[in-house]
């Protein structure tokens, strides 16, 4: 299927950026993204801005079905759309690599914000 080789192309990539640009760099490149699929007069994005951008970012063979399952996934508050939060944390969730990393950044914080306390 078109869709999943796309998705698995996808999840490959995130982390590499993040080991290119640091986590503020990667952060900036997916509100990039968001910029370029979000509908600029209500400001997020929708499955008609999905639909008309997604060529954008390389998504354009995705079914129908799967940007309706893309946008639902990452709806965290069911308004029918992403906001920029929703969208970075949908891209983060479709990589494994990045949310194992993730996990582990923030356990190393935690580890040193108890050790400043003294614990």
């Amino acid at each position: 299927m078109a869709g999943a080789d796309k998705r698995a192309d996808f999840e490959d990539l995130l982390p590499v950026m993040a080991n290119k640009l640091g986590g503020e760099g990667l952060i900036d490149e997916l509100c990039n993204g968001f910029q370029l699929l979000m509908d600029k007069e209500r400001g997020v994005i929708t499955m008609e801005s999905l639909k008309k951008n997604a060529a954008f970012l390389g998504l354009q063979d995705l079914s129908e079905d799967e940007l309706v399952s893309m946008v639902k996934e990452g709806d965290l508050d069911r308004d029918g759309a992403l906001n920029q939060m929703e969208f970075c944390v949908l891209m983060f969730r479709l990589s494994p690599e990045l949310m194992q990393e993730s996990r582990f950044w923030l356990e190393e914080a935690l580890e040193e914000e108890l050790k400043s306390y003294g614990f």
